[in-house]
């Protein structure tokens, strides 16, 4: 008897909504939705308004357009009346100039703050790094520090050679009871010895 109950509990909707609205299933992606507007990919579109962008900032595009406008007045006041599309206030004309600086200014912004984002994601990586290169540079003085530290208490080969040299003498000075001084062989410098001193 409890299974039964059991089964007729999950059959039954609970509460205000449930009756209304189906029950989503969380172990499946949803289907696409309609979408009234066109989808277009921001990056590529990014990459167009940097190249048009980057043809609007050269010399080449001045002198083209410099041409386009001579081409123009030249064409509207010496043509024959019948061709003219343009007469003298050329309002035509800075219609077309308004069209393309409308167009023009958002492109280039859109250009700027991609390049301010390409700018800001290199001074962060250029901010990690030069992080890295203090605490190496840091580590590293660290152990020169530590190396010379250890190196001062090594004996090195002059210091044992100056000390037995002395006792040399010590002894000598013992032997001879304060006579003259013997000059040993290995208190003369000589051979590789002299250069490492």
């Amino acid at each position: 008897m409890a299974p039964e109950r059991e089964s007729t509990r999950e059959r039954t909707p609970a509460g205000a909504t449930a009756a209304t609205r189906p029950r989503a299933r969380l172990d499946q992606p949803r289907p696409p939705r309609r979408r009234l507007l066109p989808e277009w990919d921001p990056e590529a579109f990014g990459r167009l308004s940097e190249r048009i962008a980057r043809f609007l900032g050269t010399g080449r595009f001045i002198v083209w357009m410099t041409v386009v406008i001579v081409l123009w007045v030249v064409w509207n006041v010496f043509a024959p009346s019948g061709l003219r599309f343009d007469n003298y206030p050329f309002i035509f004309l800075t219609l077309m100039l308004s069209l393309q600086a409308s167009y023009a200014a958002p492109l280039i912004l859109l250009a700027q703050n991609r390049q301010d984002d390409r700018d800001r994601v290199n001074l962060e990586q250029d901010r990690k790094q030069n992080e890295r290169s203090i605490a190496d540079t840091e580590y590293l003085t660290r152990e020169i520090a530590a190396l010379r530290i250890g190196l001062g208490e090594v004996a090195t080969r002059d210091w044992i050679r100056s000390e037995l040299q002395d006792m040399v003498k010590e002894l000598e000075e013992r032997q001879n009871g304060h006579h003259k001084h013997v000059v040993f062989p290995a208190e003369r410098p000589s051979g590789r010895d002299v250069d490492d001193r």
